[in-house]
């Protein structure tokens, strides 16, 4: 498996076995060390790589240890905290992460609760850790944009300059992030106050803020479900594209509606369940091939294993296969050979990514189609 498959099988697992761990122990034994083995890649039999238990003698502090020390180039290079899962990472409850840090050659702290791991480093000061993290990975809510970041600190590419130089872009977006999603989930009364004296022309008065608190978490939520609706909408209807595959004088064919193609598909899948997550990817899909052919000729079956999205609804035209029904959901895209290639998606987003794979594969049976 790649980085992001072992990462995906790494949260399937927390998700699946967190309720049943009591200690803190039991965390480390079933979350924290098969993270430092199979994400960061570190042996952890090896007591050259990662050493448990870590002791570093710090002023009058004698014997105190540190869960694992992580060493790369016979330098200890990361110091890792753990907590029981589901225990908050507070910084006042890892005080030797701060001590430590400062006797030893580690530029990377991590304290973790082996579902949310919070990585730190020394942006504000040298050699004294910083008071927020730099990078926040959370399995239960994995960001796909962290993957890269996270994929420096592995010991097969691990650059510890690299990592350092974006650590101070990665923690302010990522605080900033993580402060627009704590507005948008609940709005704190400054963000209220700024929104409602940009609409409402009389005082902010408790009333007033009473008032429109809900209607601006309200407002962001709709805003959010509409930049997603309008992505999609838009690039539908965008362009025109060459159809040099279909006649000139085809009748036009309307684009079927969301609920056209839910019924669709559910009336045609003979006992197989298709998903709401299938049809907005098909969606997706055909948004992103809206400026090569028109929308409908890109087509859908239904199977038990996977889900085609196909051109003039032909099986020998398989544009992608959509493979959601397990925990890791992958699309499956094709080459000149018609060998498929699944690539693991954290989100339907991710769909986006592959626009160039997709355009391809169509660009294939458009100049050459194949017999039906």
């Amino acid at each position: 498996m790649d980085f992001t498959e072992r990462l995906m099988a790494l949260a399937n697992k927390v998700a699946h076995q967190k309720a049943s761990l009591e200690t803190e122990e039991a965390t480390k034994n079933a979350f924290v060390m098969p993270f430092i083995s199979t994400i960061l890649g570190y042996d952890v039999f090896n007591p050259l790589e990662v050493v448990p238990e870590f002791t570093a003698d710090v002023g009058v502090k004698k014997g105190e240890k540190i869960d694992y020390a992580i060493v790369h180039d016979e330098k200890v290079q990361m110091l890792v905290e753990c907590k029981h899962v589901g225990a908050p990472l507070k910084l006042e409850h890892a005080s030797q992460l701060f001590r430590y840090f400062a006797v030893t050659n580690a530029r990377i702290a991590i304290l973790t609760n082996g579902e949310v791991y919070h990585f730190y480093t020394d942006l504000d000061a040298p050699n004294k850790m910083d008071s927020k993290p730099f990078l926040v990975l959370d399995l239960s809510d994995i960001d796909a944009t962290l993957i890269p970041e996270l994929q420096k600190l592995s010991k097969e590419v691990f650059d510890l300059d690299s990592i350092i130089s974006a650590a101070g872009e990665l923690k302010y977006i990522g605080a900033i992030k993580r402060e627009i999603a704590a507005q948008f989930k609940e709005p704190d009364v400054e963000w209220v106050k700024f929104f409602t004296t940009k609409v409402y022309e009389g005082a902010f008065t408790q009333k007033v803020r009473d008032q429109f608190t809900p209607l601006v978490a309200k407002a962001a939520q709709q805003f959010l479900n509409e930049q997603v609706n309008n992505r999609l909408t838009t690039a539908l209807g965008v362009g025109s594209a060459p159809e040099s595959a279909a006649p000139a004088d085809a009748p036009a064919e309307a684009v079927q509606s969301q609920d056209e193609v839910e019924k669709d598909l559910r009336e045609s899948s003979d006992g197989v369940t298709t998903t709401v997550e299938e049809l907005e990817a098909f969606q997706i899909i055909r948004a992103i091939l809206c400026n090569q052919v028109k929308p409908h000729r890109v087509a859908h079956r239904d199977a038990k294993s996977y889900f085609a999205v196909l051109l003039d609804n032909n099986n020998r035209k398989t544009i992608a296969r959509l493979h959601f029904n397990r925990t890791q959901k992958y699309i499956g895209l094709f080459d000149e050979g018609k060998t498929e290639t699944r690539h693991p998606i954290v989100a339907l987003e991710d769909i986006f990514n592959f626009s160039d794979e997709l355009h391809t594969t169509v660009e294939r049976y458009v100049e050459a189609p194949v017999a039906s």
